[in-house]
């Protein structure tokens, strides 16, 4: 069974990597979402290629992301129903918030360019991602996933998880993780806990 990941806004495929190590037995593709060498960086052309990369595999695939990994993960799996076995959601917002992309680009306004180096991503670009995501709302369609859904919230994400639990009692076959003291980045900080609950999910 192949599980492919899907890093956050801030975060790198790398970023993995300790998830990865503790799922040896599964297939795994960590995608690189962001190029370097590309200026026109948006929320839709991620996602088209996304698509573009698996448009020709025909065995359905476990999709897992974080933060803006599970934005495009919910949005692929809408889209594309037939090639998602099931759903992995971490950190997710279902309907993002404005105020939140607002707060995370005045941050970002703040940071130095060379804070941005190590994403694979410029400083321009990283607001203008950020900002085409403002509008995304999902909420008509969450009914048409039928795949089992699995959410995983830190305990102290609080920007996420009110919405973690709203959305696992809008889904009809999801599970609702909460793991104790972890933050956003929970594939960082509780890399065994992510592990642990992929291996249980989809064994």
């Amino acid at each position: 069974m192949k599980i492919i990941f899907l890093h956050g806004l801030g975060q790198t495929a790398q970023d993995w990597n300790e998830v990865v190590k503790q799922i040896p037995r599964f297939d795994t593709d960590c995608l690189k979402l962001f190029s370097a060498n590309k200026n026109d960086i948006t929320y839709l052309s991620i996602l088209s290629e996304l698509e573009k990369k698996y448009e020709d595999t025909t065995e359905p695939f476990v999709l897992c992301g974080i933060s803006l990994g599970a934005i495009l993960a919910l949005d692929y799996t809408i889209r594309h129903k037939d090639k998602v076995s099931s759903l992995i959601l971490i950190g997710v917002q279902y309907k993002v918030p404005s105020l939140i992309i607002d707060f995370q680009n005045f941050i970002f306004r703040c940071m130095p360019q060379k804070a941005f180096k190590n994403m694979g991503i410029s400083k321009n670009s990283m607001i203008k991602l950020s900002h085409s995501m403002r509008s995304l709302d999902f909420t008509p369609k969450l009914k048409e996933i039928t795949c089992p859904v699995t959410i995983i919230c830190g305990e102290k994400d609080y920007a996420n998880k009110k919405a973690s639990i709203q959305l696992n009692a809008q889904l009809s076959k999801s599970k609702l993780y909460i793991i104790p003291n972890a933050g956003h980045e929970v594939n960082k900080s509780a890399p065994n806990e992510i592990a642990a609950i992929l291996t249980n999910e989809n064994s």
